[in-house]
């Protein structure tokens, strides 16, 4: 029942992607010459035929890059960054066809009016189905049986993730296992009676949890799997050391498993990031500097010593830079071991002031216009903490890999100052497993809510998919 349901439901998603494609070049077209009353040099039928050919590229591309399959565990902001940008690419190659065809009295504002309304429309009905079919699943309707074979560590994770938001619409109808465990599910017998489990509960996907001592059992599952024509996902038994994101490669036709895909380490990702720190650095510096003059010159009156404060930090691939920041302490010796709290007697009484509204990191946008730092990223640690973590905290260096920050994923979620480490790093590796553009920019508005209502900063757990 599940397949005919998927099916009805990509057929409707795509019906209902091409009308509102459609829709937005007729509503582009009321906007550009009847709002805005200008010269209509083509007639609307000319619009008309460009509305339905800008409907039938836009599902040729959506459908190729795969926005038609079940998106049960694809997360809403991923896939509405991708409609926008695979949009954007309907929209300029409907711009080059115009000109191609010689048809250049087409309005060009009503091609970019285009571009905004359809995608506002396209990511808006993706919203409305979600939350319709969150609705139904929440009452039961329209749930994916799924048979987990498997107990152990992994097992238990994986009926976790799924109980953790039962919106995905996962139906764990029981399990297979050599052995009877604490899983709260129906036993349907050993591994090798997987074949006659299929037969009995029919389910629609099987996901094997294997412990690594039952690992010699793979084989087998994957045949009774593929023999019965039953989907097949795999939690492999070193779950817990692959990012949330990894990269299948190739060696020659040998399938290989990057365990850690870092979307930074593509060099036009790498180049945009880059590019954007830079024009933003800019721009900030020269928008902040009458705020960043009234601080040094607070600073230098409220107590003895420098206005800008140096302090060694460890950066991208384990370098070390000096860090700026207004000076919020007083000169003290152990300003390059102690760690900073929110309630700490060093701070001078202009230094509070600052710290409340982050003025003290204004100097970091230097930081980031030399390439030391990003406006986004994990924010770098003291070389004496540095040296400490890396030996208590799994994965810890792994956040060397990408530039520090001077705010982060973790920081907008309450992890900030005299926070919980592990926390912080769990938020970092989110960020860097997941970089995009528009995660930045969502970054950007959340720090600029945070520093007006610090009161009411949450913290969010990581959702790993």
């Amino acid at each position: 029942m599940i397949r005919e349901n998927q099916k009805l439901l990509n057929q409707l998603n795509m019906l209902t992607d091409g009308a509102a494609t459609f829709a937005a070049m007729l509503l582009s077209y009321w906007l550009r010459f009847d709002v805005l009353s200008g010269d209509r040099t083509l007639s609307f039928g000319h619009y008309v035929w460009l509305g339905a050919g800008a409907a039938l590229l836009m599902l040729i591309v959506f459908a190729v890059a795969g926005l038609y399959g079940s998106f049960r565990i694809r997360r809403f902001h991923v896939e509405a960054g991708r409609v926008a940008a695979l949009n954007m690419l309907v929209a300029l190659v409907v711009m080059a066809s115009v000109y191609l065809l010689h048809l250049s009295d087409t309005s060009r504002l009503t091609v970019v009016f285009f571009y905004v309304v359809s995608t506002m429309l396209l990511i808006g009905k993706r919203a409305c189905l979600r939350l319709l079919l969150r609705h139904y699943r929440a009452m039961g309707y329209n749930q994916k049986r799924v048979l987990l074979v498997g107990a152990g560590e992994n097992a238990e994770a994986y009926m976790e993730k799924v109980a953790a938001d039962r919106n995905f619409g996962f139906d764990v109808i029981g399990y297979i296992a050599n052995s009877e465990s604490g899983i709260k599910l129906p036993y349907l017998g050993g591994y090798s009676q997987l074949e006659d489990a299929l037969q009995r509960t029919k389910p629609d996907e099987v996901v094997a949890a294997l412990p690594a001592e039952d690992g010699n059992w793979m084989a087998q599952i994957i045949q009774t799997c593929e023999k019965d024509g039953t989907k097949l996902s795999v939690v492999p038994f070193y779950i817990k050391y692959i990012s949330s994101n990894p990269q299948i490669d190739s060696a020659n036709g040998l399938a290989l498993i990057n365990l850690r895909r870092i979307p930074l380490d593509n060099l036009g990702n790498a180049f945009m990031k880059r590019a954007t720190d830079i024009l933003a650095s800019l721009l900030l510096i020269i928008l902040t500097s009458p705020l960043m003059l009234i601080a040094a010159i607070g600073v230098k009156l409220s107590s003895p010593g420098p206005i800008i404060f140096k302090q060694e930090r460890v950066g991208k691939g384990k370098k070390t830079f000096y860090m700026y920041k207004f000076r919020s302490m007083k000169t003290n010796s152990s300003e390059n071991t102690g760690w900073s709290k929110n309630e700490d007697d060093r701070k001078t009484w202009f230094g509070s002031l600052i710290r409340k509204c982050s003025i003290d990191e204004l100097p970091q946008f230097f930081n980031v216009l030399k390439g030391d730092m990003s406006l986004i990223g994990p924010r770098p640690e003291l070389p004496f903490f540095v040296d400490r973590f890396k030996e208590e905290i799994p994965r810890y260096m792994v956040k060397h890999q990408v530039r520090p920050g001077i705010t982060g994923w973790a920081q907008v979620n309450g992890l900030r100052g005299d926070t919980s480490i592990k926390k912080r790093i769990e938020y970092d590796l989110y960020y860097i497993e997941n970089w995009t553009l528009a995660f930045d920019l969502r970054i950007l508005f959340m720090t600029a809510f945070c520093m007006f209502n610090k009161e009411k900063i949450q913290r969010r757990p990581v959702k790993r998919h």
